[in-house]
């Protein structure tokens, strides 16, 4: 009978085949016009920790859905040895599954190795012929996938990262965090040679976020993992892969960890920019002669009265053939470095310090908020609140923006206060509508956060990433003065996470911020916390 481990402890580390491995060589993916891949080279061996980084939209979770088999590529080939598993930013939830579907499909393949053993086991019994062989293999199947165990390895995983245990609870009862913690759960459990995750710390408490970062560890198979968790980058990856733009378009990889990728990526950056603007001041140059040189073909050319006729005609050709010589220099000039991604424009706020803003009073909210909860905002104000999952935090700032009313107490908001909420799951948008239209529609522009293309983009089908995006730039075009922020790190890139919490740290605003974010955390230790308690 096996001991189930406390569930802050990792999974025991196992033993996988050194030759497994997912490797993609060239491989170019295509939507529409759109290249989204270009020559990705890789390799995710049997002890890779490589980390998938770059800005929203840049391909990353399409890289990770190429590496496990779903997506085909345009071109370059992909290899694959052993298990690999992919799991996913979005589970669905379909007619009639259950958490008890999920964990399922995690065991069959363990379930399968000990049928299979108890088969083989019964053949070499009765003598039958190859039965030496069919046991030695079903015994090294099963051996490998630690098949005996793989139960357990489930249920410490679902524990630990505090997911539905219930198998019989239908996913479609679940939330959206709910059903990514089930799914990331059976996938810790399981015996996978290759794991792929993509952005795994949503949704994840303080508890769930430190066991999935020492089983990430103590595991034994390749990991390749796309996160804007710069505390679990930090703790897991010794390798990026960067997929921002480079100067041939091909990714960036990086050995050495975090900090070296870090300082290769900011060299990049600033190089990129300085040849950008040199580019552009060149073609300044450029346009400048151009249009000096047709100056003086209008004008400049007349000698003073008095000149002969012969000096007009021997001056006239010379300021015909400067002006082609300029005309010839602007045209071979070609702009070939990409523009940079821009960088987070902060609003002007300009609020008054100190004004007013909310006052909250006994709040709380029956089965999701243990109250009383007093609270007491003026701009300029700075609040981080902390809890496990179920503590009541996401409920809280739906109560101070007023879109949940309490079951206890009140919550009053200052007149001319504008208190705007950036949830932890995307909004809920027309699909069929261009980015654009919807900053339009709230009065706002897109402070920075998309580029052309991606305003051009039905929301639809724009990236997990992009849309989050898209959800910050609606709540600055508001123009707040209390800034409510729920898990505000989800889906953001590294470096947009730092220019967030730059601005969330100057602002005039009053702000506050719920998050499990280890990093965030530490950038903003010096806060006033709200720590809330499930039970009160």
């Amino acid at each position: 009978m096996h001991t189930t481990p406390e569930p802050s402890s990792p999974l025991p580390a196992l033993d996988v085949g050194a030759a497994a491995h997912v490797r993609a060589e060239d491989v170019v993916v295509t939507r529409g016009s759109h290249r989204v891949l270009t020559g990705v080279t890789l390799t995710v061996s049997a002890r890779s920790r490589l980390a998938v980084v770059g800005e929203n939209g840049r391909g990353k979770s399409t890289l990770l859905h190429v590496l496990a088999g779903l997506l085909a590529p345009d071109a370059g080939i992909v290899h694959r040895a052993g298990t690999v598993a992919l799991a996913r930013q979005e589970v669905p939830a379909r007619d009639g599954e259950t958490v008890g579907t999920l964990t399922a499909e995690s065991l069959a393949a363990p379930r399968t190795a000990l049928r299979e053993l108890d088969a083989a086991t019964a053949a070499l019994t009765d003598g039958a012929p190859g039965a030496d062989d069919r046991f030695a293999a079903a015994l090294d199947t099963a051996t490998r996938l630690d098949a005996w165990d793989a139960e357990r390895r489930v249920d410490v995983a679902l524990g630990a990262i505090g997911a539905c245990t219930d198998r019989t609870r239908p996913l479609e009862t679940l939330s959206v965090g709910q059903r990514h913690r089930v799914r990331l759960a059976c996938l810790l459990g399981a015996r996978h040679d290759v794991l792929l995750l993509d952005e795994p710390t949503n949704h994840l408490d303080a508890a769930g976020l430190d066991f999935l970062t020492r089983t990430l560890r103590a595991h034994p198979g390749g990991l390749a993992v796309v996160s804007h968790d710069r505390a679990l980058l930090r703790d897991v990856a010794d390798e990026f892969c960067d997929l921002d733009p480079t100067r041939d378009g091909t990714p960036r990889l990086t050995a050495g960890g975090y900090d070296a990728w870090w300082t290769a990526r900011d060299r990049a950056r600033a190089a990129w920019e300085a040849e950008h603007a040199e580019q552009q001041a060149e073609h300044r140059r450029l346009a400048d002669a151009v249009a000096t040189a047709r100056d003086r073909l209008s004008t400049g050319w007349r000698p003073d009265k008095g000149t002969g006729k012969h000096a007009r005609q021997s001056r006239a050709p010379g300021v015909v053939q400067a002006l082609h010589r300029r005309r010839a220099e602007l045209d071979a000039h070609r702009i070939d470095v990409p523009v940079p991604p821009s960088s987070l424009r902060r609003p002007d706020l300009d609020v008054r310090p100190g004004a007013p803003q909310l006052r909250a009073h006994g709040v709380g909210v029956r089965g999701r908020l243990a109250g009383p909860v007093d609270l007491v905002l003026d701009a300029g104000d700075r609040l981080l609140v902390t809890g496990p999952n179920g503590a009541g935090k996401s409920t809280l700032l739906a109560v101070l923006a007023g879109s949940l009313a309490p079951d206890a107490g009140s919550v009053r908001t200052a007149s001319g206060a504008r208190v705007v909420r950036l949830g932890q799951e995307t909004a809920v948008l027309d699909p069929r509508r261009p980015a654009r239209a919807v900053l339009e529609h709230v009065g706002g522009g897109a402070h920075g956060l998309l580029d052309a293309a991606a305003l051009r983009t039905p929301v639809g089908r724009l990236s997990e990433g992009r849309r989050r995006r898209l959800d910050l730039a609606r709540a600055l075009a508001e123009r707040p003065t209390t800034l409510l922020l729920d898990e505000p790190t989800n889906h953001l890139s590294a470096r947009l996470v730092d220019e967030l919490t730059a601005m969330v740290r100057d602002t005039s605003a009053a702000v506050v911020v719920a998050t499990h974010d280890r990093q965030l955390l530490r950038d903003l230790a010096d806060w006033p916390r709200l720590e809330l308690d499930p039970a009160g």
